[in-house]
């Protein structure tokens, strides 16, 4: 592979990464109504139990995928599966029973999630100097697609009703198939399986258990209390953001789910254009504590300086965590410690969901903004105590922080 093709490989995943972002985002603020208007199911258990499928589905056909791409290049391999993925979203329109839609959309997510194979695809293709950039610029789209895909949900969800939405998801999917048919086609798609990568020696090798390994595990554990910290408030926010602000609109109430997102695109420009970075984990989580109980407060204008600071510190942290994440990895072996990252991130994010319905159906949503801060605070305890330098074995390069190239330091 040449210098010059990996711009236009790399903008091309991007592109694939915004609209997997922007499908999987159009109902995921939106599911409490979703549910009550097409199916007439109103309770807060059902929509927490619902997102928590979809975590289970992710987190156990993930690293499936991953087997697969050791025999199977990427881009052939997500060709198919979004192609799969978009044809079970389409069928869901017609699904005429709450069970029906949970086993079609339930298979749609299983194929949906080996999209995320997309990251230690293009994080084995770059230099190592250059991977908090691309996981900086990755998280922004993250960010931007969940922007748009909020914004366009809600107005969807008002202007032509909850069914409608399906299609917009499908058409996510559909169009990340084309772009890999592109990729394929015009021959840019980079194969990794050739000579040695297809099938190592067994001599080459490495073992399951090692010092990288436990290490990845210790950061997969930290990230999974993370995750489920910030992603509790997500669930039923919509809903608690109606109550504060009766007045508010579909579209305005995805708005104000999204902020955020511009939120992490200021954070992006901001941090290429100073050498100075608040990058600081402690000092984030701390931050993004306090933005949590901003948003627990039943006002307007709190909340909205909550979700200013809740979106900053949660980017610092994302790329710092997976700065790391492919720091302790080996290119050999970062599709597999990504699934295994992934199935942490996914059970944090699962047990929230459970969580959250849980706790909104007894107290009310604003206790998930106060539980997600003492979350948060634990992730700062258990980051003191698993991810420390002066506790990791000196055999280890310390791992980089998330937008610079200074050792991880509390």
């Amino acid at each position: 592979m040449t210098a010059a093709s990996l711009p236009g490989l790399r903008t091309s995943i991007v592109v694939m990464s915004a609209f997997a972002v922007v499908s999987d985002a159009v109902l995921i603020a939106f599911y409490p109504q979703f549910f009550a208007q097409r199916y007439g199911m109103t309770s807060a258990f059902h929509v927490g139990a619902y997102i928590a499928a979809i975590s289970i589905a992710v987190m156990f056909t993930l690293p499936l995928w991953a087997r697969v791409a050791k025999r199977v290049e990427t881009m052939s391999l997500l060709l198919y599966t979004q192609c799969a993925a978009g044809m079970l979203c389409a069928a869901s329109y017609w699904a005429d029973s709450v069970i029906a839609y949970w086993v079609l959309t339930m298979a749609m997510f299983m194929c949906k999630s080996s999209y995320l194979l997309m990251y230690p695809y293009l994080m084995r293709l770059e230099k190592p100097e250059d991977h908090a950039h691309t996981i900086g610029l990755l998280s922004v789209v993250v960010y931007l697609g969940g922007i748009f895909g909020a914004v366009a949900g809600g107005w969807v969800l008002q202007a032509a009703g909850p069914a409608a939405c399906l299609w917009l998801m499908a058409a996510g999917d559909f169009a990340q198939m084309f772009v890999c048919a592109w990729l394929i086609r015009s021959g840019r798609a980079v194969k990794v399986l050739s000579g040695s990568d297809a099938e190592p020696a067994p001599a080459a090798q490495k073992p399951w258990w090692s010092v990288a390994t436990r290490r990845v595990l210790q950061l997969s554990l930290v990230v999974a209390v993370f995750d489920f910290a910030a992603y509790l408030i997500r669930p039923f926010f919509s809903v608690y953001w109606e109550q504060v602000s009766p007045s508010s609109l579909p579209v305005q109430t995805g708005l104000v789910f999204a902020i955020p997102g511009t939120v992490a695109l200021a954070a992006l420009v901001i941090g290429k254009r100073s050498r100075r970075r608040f990058d600081h984990v402690i000092a984030n989580l701390l931050l993004g504590a306090v933005g949590l109980l901003l948003q627990a407060a039943p006002s307007e204008p709190a909340i909205l300086a909550g979700r200013v600071l809740y979106g900053w510190a949660l980017f610092q942290l994302i790329v710092k965590f997976e700065v790391i994440l492919f720091r302790l990895s080996t290119p050999e072996a970062y599709a597999r410690d990504f699934s295994v990252f992934n199935f942490f991130q996914n059970l944090g994010v699962l047990l929230s969901s459970f969580a959250a319905g849980a706790l909104v159906g007894r107290f009310g949503a604003g206790i998930t903004f106060v539980v997600a801060a003492g979350g948060l605070l634990l992730t700062a305890a258990l980051d003191r105590l698993l991810l420390r330098p002066d506790r990791a074995p000196a055999a280890d390069p310390a791992p980089l922080d998330p937008l610079g190239a200074t050792p991880h330091a509390n």
